[in-house]
């Protein structure tokens, strides 16, 4: 890979950040760099992460009343596709069985 300008203004860091910069502590010569950037791009996310599961536990404590779906809507959705597959079962048996005598029709 060819070294150009703005890769060698990439890899080098300033002076303050090579104990404590950053991107975490120095890991000794040529071990700093992309893997420490890795690391503090997952800390990153985990930090958000976790504040977002913090405030979804905070807003269902302050309002329990959420939205949760009731037994009846479930019974009820239950019912419809039960229904739905039986309806299609009973003609798919139908189609099956008599479908040599629909052929001359």
């Amino acid at each position: 890979m060819k070294h150009t300008a703005a890769r060698t203004r990439r890899t080098v860091r300033p002076a303050t950040h090579l104990h404590t910069g950053q991107y975490g502590a120095s890991r000794g010569a040529g071990r700093g760099g992309r893997g420490a950037r890795t690391w503090a791009y997952a800390n990153r996310a985990v930090l958000r992460l976790t504040t977002r599961v913090q405030e979804g536990l905070e807003e269902a404590a302050r309002r329990p009343d959420r939205g949760d779906i009731s037994t009846t809507t479930v019974i009820i959705w239950v019912a419809a596709v039960t229904g739905a597959v039986l309806i299609a079962g009973t003609i798919a048996v139908v189609i099956s069985k008599y479908n040599g005598k629909l052929n001359g029709l």
